[in-house]
């Protein structure tokens, strides 16, 4: 791996102080701090901003994640999202596509890769109340690999109201990389609680299914994946901002691990850069 590797965060979100509900700003506060929250007015105020802050924290690229799910209120924010983004190739927009709330699936994927220029969609099970391998959900799945776009799931638990964790098991993701296997699939939080191995199993087995560790404590990933070498080419690192505030604090856990240094660079970004088509620096 090349030295001038690109340090990839994969699970920023964009969502303003103002989108969200009163209970999600409570939990903020108490887990993160008033300055955590008074921070994300002043990043977000602008682009130039969090290119600033991604700057001292020592990102090259974040990927942007829109949000529709029970943490904010008011319409999707796929369109805000994408223009926030797109005064900066070091933004990378992931539109958000609630199955319960548009109609058409598929036609919503191809505005917003299209138009607005999202280059992936997450989505958000375990908020939304839906099983990923639902075969309505298919027609989306089928036109995601047709556009070469990667998807992002949360898998795994939840501290946040209204979730249910029944969702988040990443077995149902089998279902849809066996039906669709050039479509490139990110676990986000890697079965965050009770499915590590789950998750780790499914992305050794699956050429296009990844692990992305956002939420997960560093020093806490050769517990959580003793064999985490075996799957080096399958790792993706992620923030979770604004929910964890010290990024490069992480980044420089994850270098301190007892790890090979090609492993590393893998995790921090040459493997998110291979996924989402960039090049080194």
């Amino acid at each position: 791996m090349a030295m001038n590797t690109p340090i990839i965060d994969f699970h920023i979100h964009i969502t303003t102080a103002d989108e969200y509900t009163d209970w999600f700003l409570k939990w903020l506060r108490a887990y993160a701090g008033e300055e955590a929250l008074a921070d994300l007015r002043q990043i977000l105020s602008s682009p130039q901003a969090l290119l600033e802050y991604l700057d001292e924290q020592g990102i090259d690229y974040a990927v942007a994640l829109a949000e529709t799910n029970p943490l904010i209120t008011g319409t999707c924010p796929n369109d805000r999202v994408a223009e926030f983004c797109g005064t900066s190739e070091r933004l990378i927009p992931f539109a958000d596509i609630n199955p319960f709330v548009t109609a058409d699936l598929v036609s919503e994927l191809q505005r917003c890769v299209s138009d607005l220029g999202c280059r992936g969609l997450k989505l958000y099970p375990t908020y939304q109340h839906f099983y990923v391998n639902d075969r309505r959900l298919y027609p989306l799945y089928a036109e995601a690999q047709r556009l070469g776009v990667p998807i992002m799931v949360h898998t795994g638990s939840s501290v946040f109201r209204g979730a249910r964790l029944k969702y988040g098991d990443p077995l149902f993701l089998d279902d849809v990389v066996v039906d669709f296997p050039e479509l490139t699939i990110i676990m986000a939080h890697s079965g965050r609680g009770f499915w590590y191995d789950t998750a780790f199993f499914l992305a050794k087995l699956h050429a296009n299914l990844y692990m992305e560790i956002s939420g997960l404590p560093p020093r806490k990933l050769p517990t959580y994946f003793p064999n985490l070498e075996r799957n080096a080419d399958k790792i993706i690192f992620g923030s979770d901002w604004p929910a964890l505030t010290d990024i490069k604090g992480n980044i420089s856990a994850i270098r301190r691990l007892p790890l090979r240094e090609d492993t590393k660079a893998k995790i921090l970004g040459g493997t998110a850069a291979r996924v989402l088509g960039l090049t080194a620096k």
